[in-house]
This record gives C-alpha cells, sequence and structure tokens, in this order.
C-alpha cells in the first residue's frame, strides 16, 4: 500500500488541522477470501483495543476506574492531533498503532509525527496487519504535512527491528533517548 491509496480529506477549523481518514481495504495473501479494513478506532471499540495492549504489556500497571478510562478515551478521541489506526478483520481489531502529530515551530513551521504503541494480535502475527496499520499513520502524518516520523522500540530482536524498516522506518538516522520518573528507574 503506497501513500496514494489511502485518501484523507483535511478541514481547518479555528483550533487546529482535523482530519476524515477514509478507510481503506486491502487483501492479504493468507486471507485471500476476507476483507481487511485498516481505519480509525471508533468510540465502542475500547474494549478490543485494550486486550490488544494486554498482549503488548501483559504486565502494564492497572487501569484507572471506568468513569476514568472513559473520560481520558473521549479526551483522545476528540484530539486532532491524535489517530488510533486499527485493522479490522469481520469485526475483530487484530492489529494497531497510534499516531500523534505534534505542532512544530521548526522545519517551516512543519509538525512531526510519533506513532506508539503498535501491536498485533498474537493469532495475526507475521501477516502484514502490523505494517498496514503503521504504514496507514504514516501516510496519515506526510498528508498532515509532518517533515518526520518517529518510533522507538524497546525490542532489540533483528525481526522487529526489519518489520520497522520494512514498513518504512530507517534506523541510526538519529539517536533515541528515555526518561523515566525516579519511582520508575
Amino acid at each position: 500500500m503506497s501513500a496514494d491509496d489511502i485518501s484523507v480529506q483535511s478541514a481547518k477549523e479555528k483550533d487546529g488541522w482535523v482530519s476524515r481518514a477514509k478507510p481503506k481495504s486491502i487483501s492479504l495473501a493468507y486471507f485471500p477470501d476476507t476483507t481487511i479494513t485498516i481505519r480509525l478506532i471508533t468510540r465502542n471499540e475500547l474494549p478490543q483495543l485494550l486486550a490488544l495492549y494486554h498482549q503488548l504489556n501483559p504486565v502494564d500497571a492497572p487501569l484507572p476506574a471506568n468513569d476514568v478510562l472513559h473520560s481520558i478515551w473521549d479526551a483522545i478521541l476528540r484530539d486532532p492531533g491524535l489517530f488510533y489506526i486499527v485493522a479490522d478483520v469481520a469485526g475483530q481489531l487484530v492489529a494497531t498503532c497510534n499516531l500523534t502529530i505534534v505542532p512544530n515551530l521548526t522545519r517551516g513551521a512543519r509538525p512531526y509525527g510519533i506513532i506508539e504503541n503498535v501491536v498485533t494480535d498474537s493469532n495475526y502475527r507475521r501477516q502484514g496487519f502490523g505494517t498496514q496499520v503503521v504504514r496507514y499513520a504514516l501516510t496519515l502524518a506526510w498528508e498532515q504535512g509532518c517533515y518526520k516520523v518517529m518510533l522507538l522500540t524497546s525490542s532489540k530482536r533483528e525481526e522487529t527491528l526489519h518489520f520497522y524498516e520494512q514498513a518504512g522506518f530507517k534506523r541510526g538516522v538519529k539517536t533515541g533517548f528515555i526518561a523515566l520518573p525516579p519511582e520508575q528507574l
């Protein structure tokens, strides 16, 4: 899938850019008779997203109470700079990543993007779903005028690093650093 395969219509609003990404139907070799849709998540799919996140971080900190969680989720969905991309196979979310568009005052005031939380359901790995959601996120970022998109991975496995290279990233261009709160050190 190339940048030309995804259509994003943008409209200027008073508070900034709001993107309306059109879903993209694709076929993958492992699923020749199945329609796979790469699209933005909907509000009612939070439980499926959290199930994918559990596979990403099985020992993650507990989530807050439901009312707080839903308040955070609603704020995420309202934020025009946040995009949660999913691969949908017959109503089941099988892969996801999220893209944050960050306004910027360098590089001609062009924004940059950050991709996080890339995960594919363990039953659907190595079949192209992760690549498709990451490429969709990259296309959204380019259409929003980003001059670069960054991604960090904690994995040192060569196959994971190769996955990101195949999805369009280059390693060794910059050096990343992480700072954690003192209680997490």
